[in-house]
């Protein structure tokens, strides 16, 4: 049977004739009803972990602006903290985490089976929205790819570059690659976990893909989005997956069929009609307006919104920005996208 729901009918390979749209980070900080309820909970992890309050921040966007799409309200490095690593947030820096650069800060991780007494608020906010979000409305999963968690992990914090994962990989391989196959397992654990919560898409964020160069872009990028792939749909099958190798540039060329996720996130540095020919061929894409928009609005906002939707036109795609909604966004240019994208 056919879902009445346009991002399931999208990565289904159905081209619809107005695209769905959601938006990444869409609940958070530019919203001022966001920023009433991470004051309530006292701080960023507090907010993650609390399922109601987790919920209500989900829902806020989605009664502000009608989005065909939810997305779970959470963080990619709850992943680590599960795993045993020390996580906490710099007001106004970031995420901080403790070290992974040898064998014995790897012996310090507990178990992968050991994750879910962490993770369980989260999968107690999926039930919720699961059970609060409109019937129209698609709740959509998430978990950092493995790439895009080791670089934290391995530097403690984000980096420009990445430097730090980097000289890992080359310095102790044997290290590296037993990180990673560790936040693999657990990713899978993790995803599987929320698809049995009521998600009903997932989509693997890899951040930082685009700092892999040729044979490492395969390998630590591409092969772990296959092996997750692979495991939720041996398990799931009708649960579609999105990939974001953001910044992949070529390496977005094929990544659907590598993968076998159903939709590739694309980001604003290929252009519209290069994703035309070189990925929507092979299915379902989504993206890609830059979120500088948000910011700036003006008829530049509305022209390029109606640009990358008559681009993508003949196929199926996902409406998003290339990459998350940035803090100092304005509220309004959000409708304001919304309206171009439905020709309101």
């Amino acid at each position: 049977m056919t879902s009445s729901k346009t991002i399931l009918r999208a990565l289904a390979g159905e081209t619809l004739p107005t695209p769905p749209i959601w938006m990444m980070r869409q609940a958070g900080r530019y919203l001022p009803e966001y920023k009433a309820t991470r004051a309530q909970a006292g701080d960023f992890l507090s907010l993650c972990y609390n399922p109601d309050l987790a919920t209500e921040v989900t829902l806020q966007p989605i009664r502000r602006y009608g989005f065909d799409a939810a997305i779970l309200f959470a963080d990619i490095l709850l992943i680590p903290q599960a795993l045993g690593a020390d996580l906490w947030f710099v007001t106004g820096e970031g995420p901080r985490l403790s070290t992974i650069t040898s064998q014995a800060d790897l012996d310090k991780l507990g178990p992968v089976s050991d994750i879910h007494e962490t993770l369980n608020p989260i999968y107690q906010t999926v039930r919720n929205l699961s059970g609060a979000l409109p019937s129209d409305t698609t709740l959509i999963g998430f978990a950092g790819a493995p790439w895009t968690v080791a670089t934290y992990m391995i530097a403690g914090r984000g980096t420009p570059d990445q430097a730090p994962a980097h000289k890992l990989m080359n310095e102790q391989p044997e290290v590296f690659d037993a990180l990673m196959d560790k936040i693999t397992e657990a990713t899978i654990d993790y995803l599987l976990m929320q698809i049995e919560a009521g998600a009903e898409v997932v989509k693997i964020f890899d951040s930082w893909a685009g700092s892999l160069p040729g044979a490492a872009f395969q390998k630590y990028s591409l092969e772990p989005a296959r092996r997750i792939t692979a495991a939720l749909k041996a398990k799931y099958p009708n649960t579609p997956i999105i990939g974001f190798p953001r910044e992949a540039g070529d390496g977005y060329i094929g990544f659907a069929k590598a993968t076998g996720v159903d939709c590739v996130a694309l980001d604003n540095s290929v252009t519209p009609e290069w994703a035309v020919k070189n990925v929507q061929v092979d299915g379902c894409v989504q993206g890609n307006l830059k979120s500088s928009h948000m910011v700036t609005g003006g008829q530049a906002l509305v022209d390029e919104t109606r640009a990358i939707v008559k681009a993508f036109s003949g196929g199926p795609h996902i409406f998003n920005l290339g990459h998350g909604i940035t803090p100092d966004a304005d509220p309004d240019n959000v409708q304001r996208m919304i309206d171009a994208v439905r020709d309101v």
